[in-house]
């Protein structure tokens, strides 16, 4: 008898809750099996649209979720009690969850009987992607408070979900992401243990609530050892660190995203074939087969998906799972040399690497280490492409092609900029029509409930249930716990790349000094191993380089321009707002009387590029400009003709 295949799901939200909604009833009637939620970067930092950190960042890369009309807006039509749900938050996990819990309770679904996971992997984003608010403890204790109380009230919601997918796009070895991903697991498991909220009977459920979301590269052979190593790994690891004896609890649960990393602006037709590739990866191996599976759509590097290309990556797992006979064969891989050999290599390895992040205290301690050593990892991934060590077809090698008939006009969705302004409106109405004193009283009880150390959930749901946003959530917590700045992890990584030698002989000749550059990232946007990678070859160019990490406002930049006085300012932008930040900043540079040439990289499409130029911008980098020393020698020649500016 066949195998029944895995949960089919598409990562999708933008703009507003309704075409959110739209959105989902229509992948779920083309065959989704699952939703994947992705909520814009506002939601996820814990801000409501109309603050000021939200300009330009409302229903950009994710769907706005600010109280819950707006969650029963998202899910209409979508029964919550027959529903798997995944919800790509963290930070804001505990405040999604109530939300949700509140809506099916709105429906009379009772929250055990909800199915689905809250990603609530904090780490990972002190590492990697950015939508990070409170410190190291605090946000532990919020896992913990969500683990507690799933196990009691929601036993078949997964409240965490080990990330060491974005471990890998921020350029993770095999063995680091193996590492990392279960030096946080371990974090949150012993905390729970030593919590005394869980009896020593129960805990096999807790260590079976904990899933991972992984991610899948093109070393195909690599990565599906990679899986069967994490599989006998994380088995070990119940069994030896918690007692856990139950065959069910013990199996490594999974979902996985492949790569984005390796997705190309350059011929991105090519990413068809990369998907397809790394899809197998985590499906050919029965033992390590994926739970659940979402896909990127081909075109992901140039823009926010349209929903045909969304469709197109979900024909790709139908086709696998429903026509071929992949589903009616036991473990192909048993018995291969290869595939038995290198497993156990690699869990050598990231045992090894595991028992490094232990001694340092764990993988709460260690953020500031780890974090280094993913840049370094990053740097040496940009270093081997930039020299050609590392073949990327399309971009290194092979960059003839014709015309791709897939470009044109509607390649790509794009926000209407009027979204952002509705959504303000609609939450102004919101606050008009609630009952304020019942409000008041639920955030009162949120802050003794985080002042007293006890379980954040049930004032939670309570303020949800009230009409509390997730400002009024955020901005409550943030008052107890305060705010997190990450380290940017550049102090001990090296670029290495071929060809900066040259840059850094004529920097060490320039014409009054080495250049500055200020690297900076306005917004919300937490992705920063673009910024990351250009601060670390300046640096290593010999240039004096002034990088204080992510989420920037536009009035801090400026003001370290003014102070810093730069040659260059380089402005890294991934979340689409370019349009609207990046006009601003220039405004009040010059206010300011800060002429230093502004240049921006980022995920940038080719007709919003001449508005940047025109707006003053000297350059624009995309992914296809991967060649640093090409980038660097650019920065020079701004730095040169800023010097010799009449201005000046």
């Amino acid at each position: 008898m066949a195998d029944q295949p895995w949960m089919m799901r598409t990562y999708s939200g933008h703009s507003t809750a309704r075409a959110s909604n739209e959105l989902y009833r229509t992948n779920l009637a083309k065959g989704q099996t699952g939703l994947s939620i992705a909520f814009d970067l506002p939601t996820q930092t814990g801000f409501d649209p109309d603050a000021p950190q939200s300009r330009g960042e409302v229903g950009k890369v994710g769907v706005p979720v600010a109280h819950l009309g707006q969650m029963r807006t998202l899910l209409e039509g979508i029964p919550p009690g027959q529903m798997n749900t995944s919800m790509t938050i963290n930070a804001t996990a505990a405040w999604l969850l109530s939300l949700y819990v509140a809506n099916a309770a709105e429906q009379g679904i009772d929250s055990a009987a909800l199915r689905g996971t809250t990603q609530n992997d904090i780490v990972k984003e002190y590492l990697s992607r950015g939508t990070y608010i409170f410190p190291p403890a605090a946000s532990r204790r919020l896992i913990v408070d969500m683990i507690t109380w799933c196990r009691e009230h929601a036993p078949s919601w997964n409240p965490m979900n080990v990330c060491s997918y974005h471990l890998q796009e921020a350029g993770a070895t095999p063995v680091q992401e193996i590492a990392y991903s279960m030096a946080t697991a371990i974090d949150v498991l012993d905390a729970v243990r030593d919590s005394g909220r869980i009896s020593p009977d129960d805990f096999a459920g807790v260590f079976g609530s904990i899933s991972f979301f992984v991610n899948a590269g093109i070393r195909f052979i690599e990565e599906v050892c990679k899986l069967r190593a994490m599989t006998d790994m994380w088995e070990q690891i119940g069994r030896e660190r918690y007692g856990v004896t139950d065959a069910k609890a013990l199996r490594f649960r999974y979902g996985v995203q492949v790569n984005s990393l390796g997705l190309t602006e350059a011929q991105p037709e090519n990413n068809v074939q990369r998907i397809v590739l790394e899809m197998l990866a985590v499906t050919l191996s029965k033992r390590a087969r994926a739970r659940s599976v979402q896909l990127p759509a081909w075109n992901e590097a140039l823009g926010l998906p349209t929903p045909w290309d969304q469709q197109w990556s979900l024909r790709m797992q139908q086709v696998l799972a429903l026509e071929t006979d992949l589903l009616d064969y036991d473990d192909i891989f048993d018995g291969s040399h290869v595939i038995e050999a290198r497993p156990a290599e690699l869990r050598a390895a990231a045992q090894a690497e595991l028992d490094e992040v232990l001694a340092m205290g764990g993988a709460f301690a260690a953020i500031e280490t780890l974090k280094s050593r993913l840049v370094s990892s990053m740097a040496e991934r940009t270093r081997r492409i930039s020299s050609g060590h590392q073949v990327v077809v399309g971009v290194n090698r092979f960059t003839e092609t014709a015309d791709s008939p897939l470009g044109g006009a509607g390649a790509i969705l794009k926000v209407d900029p009027a979204v952002e302004q509705e959504t303000i409106a609609e939450v102004a109405a919101w606050r008009a029509e609630r009952d304020a004193a019942a409000v008041q009283r639920a955030l009162d009880d949120l802050r003794n409930a985080a002042e007293s150390n006890s379980n954040i959930m049930p004032a939670s749901i309570a303020l949800a249930v009230a009409g509390g946003t997730t400002g009024e959530w955020g901005r409550v917590l943030r008052d107890v716990f305060g705010e997190y700045r990450a380290p940017t992890g550049i102090a001990g990584a090296s670029a290495s790349t071929t060809g900066l030698t040259e840059v850094a002989n004529r920097v060490r000749n320039m014409a009054g000094g080495p250049p500055r550059l200020l690297v900076a990232k306005p917004g919300l946007d937490g992705h920063s191993n673009g910024a990351e990678q250009i601060a670390v070859a300046a640096r290593d160019s010999g240039m004096e380089v002034v990088y204080a990490g992510i989420r920037s406002t536009i009035e801090q930049i400026a003001a370290t321009a003014r102070d810093e006085d730069p040659d260059v300012i380089g402005i890294s932008i991934l979340s689409g707002s370019h349009l609207e930040l990046v006009p601003e900043l220039i405004r009040q540079l010059r206010e300011l009387d800060v002429d230093a040439p502004v240049v921006v990289g980022g995920i940038i499409p080719d007709d919003d590029q001449p508005s940047l130029i025109e707006a003053g911008v000297a350059a624009v980098y995309t992914p296809k400009d991967y060649e640093l020393p090409a980038i660097m020698a650019d920065i020079c020649d701004l730095a040169d003709r800023h010097r010799l500016s009449p201005a000046r």
